[in-house]
């Protein structure tokens, strides 16, 4: 990859450790972004928040922040109510997530055009939670609406290390995606 300026879609502090290595090794001049609207309740957006910045400055890295945070906003764009007043299904692949990382794309694409980017990525890129098929989909398609490159790359063998850097980092570790979903589906089975 030549070197240029990327700008990285970070959901919090470790997963921006290795991320951030990866794409500085490969040249890129980076610009952190933090946004995450889906990211609850107030107090664990606040928390994600700080880790972000902790990454951010334990690195060197120049951060942007979007710290819009309006959960009934976020619900009513990731939740539809099917016909018989049910939600739809949730499941690992559930278009609820699919939603949530569009919207997070669509907005990383907008800030690289506004940071004059030549192109975007993510931090989701490294969790072995979440389904890179969509979050491939999304960035292009978010790319192709901006005219600004989306640059996809498998990191998820860098997570162990990841995990590790964040502890001897002190960063904050959180224990569910992000949305209050996923915190009830981490304790549904259980």
């Amino acid at each position: 990859m030549k070197s240029h300026r990327l700008l990285l879609h970070v959901c919090c502090g470790p997963c921006g450790t290795s991320t951030h290595r990866y794409w500085f090794a490969e040249g890129a001049d980076l610009v952190g972004f933090f946004y995450n609207p889906n990211i609850q309740p107030l107090m664990e957006f606040r928390r994600r928040v700080e880790g972000v910045r902790d990454l951010a400055q334990q690195l060197g890295m120049p951060l942007v922040e979007d710290l819009s945070y309006d959960p009934a906003h976020w619900f009513s764009q990731v939740m539809r109510v099917t016909g018989g007043g049910g939600e739809e299904p949730q499941d690992s692949t559930s278009p609820r997530c699919a939603r949530c990382i569009g919207m997070r794309m669509e907005r990383a694409a907008r800030e690289a055009v506004a940071q004059q980017c030549e192109a975007f990525s993510t931090t989701l890129s490294i969790s072995p939670w979440q389904d890179h098929e969509v979050i491939r989909a999304q960035g292009r398609e978010a790319s192709a609406r901006h005219g600004v490159e989306f640059l996809y790359r498998d990191l998820r063998p860098l997570y162990p290390e990841s995990r590790r850097l964040s502890r001897e980092w002190g960063l904050y570790r959180q224990k569910y995606c992000g949305c209050l979903v996923s915190e009830w589906e981490r304790y549904r089975d259980s």
